[in-house]
């Protein structure tokens, strides 16, 4: 249009944008192809492990990063933060064959739920593991 680079490049550009929202953050965690999600659930199936995120666990996650005020780039570390002893106690435990993460997890810091063969085997899911839960007398 007449206006060379050089001076365009200039001229200072003032762009708003607005906060992301809790849906926004969940998207993040699932739909992207190197999305963190899958980037764990890839590093557990090398040991032949499955991982599970709940909706809840998901929600929690992007209510966590907004909360610290910190966006996107704050949902890794979250995630790790839940799977750190776990990424550490699955390779040893060769019975281990479905990590489920739950809204509990991410929030208070609980342990994930590690399902056996035995229990998988039974139909154990991350629909259903509130009775497993009741049945070892953990609480959800």
């Amino acid at each position: 249009f007449g206006l060379i680079p050089e001076f365009i490049g200039r001229l200072p550009v003032i762009v708003t944008l607005s906060p992301l929202t809790v849906d926004d953050l969940m998207r993040v965690l699932v739909e992207p192809k190197n999305a963190v999600t899958r980037q764990f659930q890839k590093f557990l199936q090398l040991d032949k492990v499955e991982l599970v995120f709940t909706d809840g666990a998901l929600a929690a996650a992007a209510e966590v990063a907004i909360d610290r005020k910190t966006g996107a780039r704050a949902l890794r570390s979250i995630v790790e933060e839940s799977l750190l002893e776990v990424m550490y106690d699955i390779p040893e435990r060769s019975d281990v064959r479905k990590c489920i993460i739950t809204e509990e997890v991410i929030r208070e810091g609980r342990a994930p739920l590690l399902l056996t063969k035995a229990e998988v085997d039974k139909g154990v899911d991350e629909t259903n593991y509130v009775e497993l839960l009741a049945e070892r007398g953990e609480t959800a």
